[in-house]
């Protein structure tokens, strides 16, 4: 199970599908993104691939000598463009692939509207969704929840179709298990199988011996891993900087140069990126270090290069450097742009204190923690709201808790804006213990058990900035072993797995992170001959999340989780 391996193959065979010629690759703004995930332009230009262009985009010229490959939503905006189109073709012939099932009544329009006889292709090809890495997918859409706890139906429909096609490019026909204490994962799954059973026809492919198995999970139940901060790269990179389709936006980094302001970090075409992207901020810098020692070797060059700083200069002097190894002199950049922000902020100061509070219970010293942090102007009101919250979610039943009083001192010493003050105050009802059956602090345990705990989430524990681990790791664990309780994740149908699962899909209800990703990929590495592929509504980052909870519980807002600069939230 590889979600870009899925995607890729079915882009190349409608490359291919085409014949030889010029081409021209016809999609819309969602597609577009799918496409750019799996495939480098460069890629796709030697497949005869000569122009990218929009179906709603205005003035495009006539160029009847092109084929168009055209990769589209099933959606009525698409079909109407589309319609359009083939009244009045800018190119020779049209192969069509739409990303999902499409509708008989849109085939029907197009068919009625080609009257030029341009039309060589229909195809459904099931690629409507981001594979992220070999393991990771998302449907980039934050906002699941809306206020007053219900489904938002255009959302819920595109994440059931989302999955759909996801099954149909796996060809996977697996067993559902969902989260039982959550509404929201249960209607997803209902509304999952119903689309299966109508498309029965599509799911008809041999199967294994073991069934696989889809798992529907509420980003709920964990609400604490996308509040902290992280130091795996690809992690941080997304916490400080934001990775949107494999890009980053540079543009407002001091100094920044002009071929540097948008980024590409992509483990499929960026060798560094896929080394490093799950080693944390400190490997990293070593790993930089030793690539440019090796450069210096053959450059004859004595720079010295003891800092990420150091670093920065020699890319910046040796422009024969740049050019020779871009993808090392980007990595460089942005890795000096963190060392910066790790520095200009307190997070090292931050992020202990946050692990701190997540894995251990000591009010008053955290308290007093937190009250001194507040006093520390370097501090960003994104990272004084994500402290506050952590301790409001651990010390909810504790009768000394002080949420509302650290919410008047951000509002009194900080100015930190009303909306976060306001996130402070919903997140119990967004993710309280009333709301979440897991116990992520182990405060109904007895003793002997939290001490088990305890010494289990040491072991392995680099330093005390990685002691957290996310809910998702105990629960997959849990999984595999054949231990998850029923009554906790019951099978919707009447189909259960009688053996261990081997194919496991799992997909997180108001979005997963990069850190359950880093999970994922080590539970894949250390239970050979299971697959387990990682999904969810969108990545989260803090600014994201607290996105998806404002649109909970407070209503939505288009300036927030706008960001303004790197490293900074929209209200420092």
């Amino acid at each position: 199970m590889n979600v870009i391996i899925a995607i890729k193959q079915y882009i190349t065979k409608m490359i291919d599908d085409s014949g030889p010629g010029m081409k021209v690759l016809l999609m819309d703004k969602e597609t577009t993104g799918i496409v750019s995930m799996v495939y480098a332009q460069s890629e796709i230009l030697q497949k005869e691939v000569y122009l990218f262009e929009r179906i709603d985009s205005q003035g495009r010229e006539m160029m009847k000598h092109l084929k168009a490959i055209c990769f589209l939503r099933p959606t009525r905006e698409n079909g109407e463009c589309l319609t359009k189109e083939l009244q009045n073709p800018k190119y020779g012939s049209y192969y069509l692939y739409f990303s999902n099932v499409v509708q008989k009544s849109m085939v029907k329009a197009l068919a009625e509207a080609d009257d030029h006889e341009v039309v060589k292709e229909v195809q459904e090809y099931f690629g409507d969704y981001f594979a992220v890495g070999p393991h990771l997918f998302s449907l980039n859409i934050v906002g699941c929840l809306t206020e007053g706890g219900n489904w938002d139906y255009n959302h819920q429909e595109r994440i059931s179709e989302g999955l759909l096609s996801l099954l149909l490019s796996l060809k996977k026909k697996p067993v559902i298990r969902y989260q039982q204490s959550s509404a929201m994962c249960k209607r997803l799954a209902e509304t999952v199988l119903q689309k299966m059973c109508q498309e029965t026809g599509l799911f008809d492919f041999r199967q294994s011996d073991v069934q696989p198995l889809l798992l529907i999970l509420d980003r709920r139940d964990d609400p604490i891993t996308p509040l902290l901060n992280q130091w795996t790269y690809q992690a941080m990179v997304h916490e400080r900087l934001g990775i949107k389709n494999n890009r980053i936006d540079l543009s407002e980094v001091p100094g920044i140069s002009k071929e540097l302001k948008q980024v590409v970090l992509s483990a499929e075409h960026d060798d560094v990126y896929r080394d490093n992207m799950y080693l944390n901020f400190g490997e990293i810098g070593s790993n930089m270090k030793q690539l440019m020692d090796e450069f210096q070797v053959s450059a004859k060059s004595n720079q010295k290069l003891d800092s990420i700083a150091d670093m920065k200069a020699f890319v910046e002097n040796y422009p024969q450097f740049r050019k020779m190894s871009g993808t090392v002199s980007k990595h460089v950049t942005v890795v000096s742009e963190l060392s910066r922000l790790v520095s200009e902020h307190c997070l090292l100061e931050v992020s202990e204190l946050e692990q701190d509070i997540a894995c251990r219970s000591d009010h008053a010293q955290h308290l007093q923690s937190l009250r001194r942090m507040i006093n520390n102007e370097k501090l960003t009101h994104l990272d004084l709201a994500r402290l506050v919250l952590i301790y409001t979610l651990r010390y909810e039943r504790n009768t000394s808790n002080d949420s509302k009083g650290l919410r008047n001192e951000l509002a009194q010493k900080r100015n930190v804006n009303d909306t976060y003050l306001r996130l402070i105050l919903n997140m119990i009802g967004y993710a309280g213990s009333t709301v979440r059956k897991s116990d992520i602090f182990g405060q109904s345990k007895n003793a002997l058990a939290m001490t088990k705990r305890f010494i289990k989430g040491l072991k392995g524990v680099e330093n005390i900035y990685t002691q957290h681990k996310p809910l998702i790791q105990d629960t997959l664990d849990q999984l595999i072993k054949g231990k998850i309780r029923d009554f906790q994740y019951p099978y919707l149908g009447k189909e259960v797995l009688r053996d261990r699962p081997q194919d496991i899909i799992v997909f997180m209800v108001g979005g997963t992170t990069y850190q359950e990703a880093l999970a994922v990929y080590e539970l894949n590495k250390a239970n050979p001959g299971v697959r387990i592929i990682l999904g969810g509504s969108t990545i989260h980052n803090c600014e994201s999340f607290l996105e998806e909870v404002k649109i909970a519980t407070i209503g939505s807002d288009p300036s927030f989780g706008q960001r303004r600069k790197p490293g900074s939230s929209s209200f420092s």
